[in-house]
């Protein structure tokens, strides 16, 4: 199976509804800043966002504003208007503000044609379905549970989003005695909300996660990993290629180093992981402090750095200068596909 255009997705409606819910996508391009709600964001900054005009925004709002509706684009007036500007903190004087969800800011991007950053945002989606299209599928009844539970998640959403939240809002709002329980309360919510929204891509990364994959989609499924997996993640590929002794040590107390191991020849490796938004390399200063906990901490015979990202041209010169192996994205992408690294080989 071929690569789904990228172009698809702005013909597609019943793809981009297939996609709707994976808005963690967004900030593995680029980091979205949402206002004090911490859920959602205004036109002025979903603009600034994918790097177009408000003019260009409102076009994209006006020609698609049912299916936005449909994924929790909502404009506020009257008493919901003061009491979210009261929340947030907003000072406008507009008698109408229209406030974009996560899920509303990717169905944007899934629509924007001339951005950079929405295109961006697509081919990670593409990647994704990509990955789940391809891979080996359990026909037993399990996939019809996975079905419900991922229909009962996005129900659970869509109601926690458009009626809980908005309630707590003008609760706290309208309360004085009650207002640190109802604003706690709240925070439980949209703690839930967030992980119900995570809760489908994590369960299909663990079924997935085994075996050497196509080149392609593979860095999909690991920008959606946190930190600590993808240290196991880098833990497992040092044992798939004959390394003993493998430990995960990340976390305080790891002495700058996230993984530890031997080779199978006995030289002693330190690993240092960073999974970093693509857009974002690994600077000099990085490699520095991983150069003193390497060689001076731990005395290791290899310092291995690993990143989901590209290091900037000091970084690698402090790297060629003092002997330590990069691991950009690109190497990342072919050792998780199964090319061993020549440092290990």
């Amino acid at each position: 199976m071929n690569v789904i255009n990228n172009a698809v997705l702005l013909e597609s409606r019943s793809l981009r509804n297939d996609v709707a819910g994976r808005t963690e996508v967004l900030d593995k391009v680029k980091a979205l800043s949402l206002l004090p709600d911490g859920m959602h964001v205004t036109t002025a900054m979903v603009a600034a966002y994918f790097e177009v005009t408000v003019k260009t925004l409102e076009s994209v709002m006006e020609d698609h504003r049912e299916e936005l509706d449909s994924n929790g684009l909502q404009v506020l007036i009257g008493t919901r208007l003061a009491l979210f500007k009261g929340a947030c903190g907003i000072q406008s004087r507009s008698r109408a503000i229209a406030v974009f969800s996560r899920r509303t800011v990717l169905n944007v991007a899934m629509l924007l044609r001339d951005s950079e950053v929405a295109r961006q945002v697509r081919t990670y989606l593409l990647d994704m379905e990509y990955v789940a299209r391809t891979q080996p599928v359990d026909n037993s009844v399990h996939r019809e549970v996975e079905a419900l539970d991922d229909r009962i998640d996005r129900r659970i959403t869509h109601i926690l989003g458009k009626t809980v939240v908005p309630m707590f809002n003008a609760l706290i709002e309208a309360s004085g005695e009650h207002r640190k329980e109802l604003i706690s309360l709240r925070d439980d919510v949209e703690k839930v909300e967030r992980k119900l929204c995570n809760h489908h891509q994590r369960l299909r990364h663990l079924e997935h996660a085994q075996g050497p994959r196509p080149y392609t989609g593979i860095m999909a499924t690991i920008d959606a990993m946190n930190w600590r997996q993808f240290e196991h993640h880098v833990a497992a590929l040092l044992r798939r290629d004959g390394c003993t002794d493998v430990v995960v040590h990340g976390g305080p107390g790891d002495r700058g180093v996230d993984v530890t191991a031997v080779t199978a020849e006995g030289r002693s490796i330190v690993v240092q992981c960073k999974s970093f938004a693509p857009y974002r390399p690994v600077w000099s200063g990085e490699l520095q402090k991983f150069l003193g906990a390497s060689f001076v901490q731990h005395g290791a015979d290899v310092a291995l750095f690993v990143a989901t990202t590209s290091f900037t041209p000091d970084a690698r010169a402090i790297a060629e200068t003092y002997g330590i192996t990069l691991v950009d994205r690109t190497h990342l992408e072919k050792w998780s596909a199964g090319v061993p690294l020549a440092i290990l080989r």
